[in-house]
């Protein structure tokens, strides 16, 4: 359940490390990677609102592959279809 501070902080792009474990996989553009004592992880590129699927878009230009950033645009455009403009291919 999401405390009044971790809404703010979402409202701002920031995520705690404890809010963005709690969010369910759906909210995540790509899966968990890796192995150790809680799983593969929650994800990568959180989704959780149309604020983070923007910064998911622009981070996936800057640090995923090519195949990975077409994964972001898809699970962003299923999620948030009236982000037009945000997930054009260029």
């Amino acid at each position: 359940m999401l405390t009044a501070a971790d809404a703010t902080r979402m409202k701002w792009g920031k995520l705690s490390a404890k809010t963005r474990q709690s969010l369910p996989k759906e909210d995540f553009a790509l899966p968990g990677k890796g192995e150790g004592p809680k799983g593969a992880g929650s994800g990568s590129y959180p989704i959780p609102d149309k604020k983070h699927a923007r910064l998911a878009l622009m981070y996936s230009k800057r640090n995923a592959s090519s195949a990975e950033q077409e994964t972001i645009k898809e699970k962003v455009a299923k999620k948030f279809p009236r982000l037009k403009n945000a997930y054009k291919k260029d």
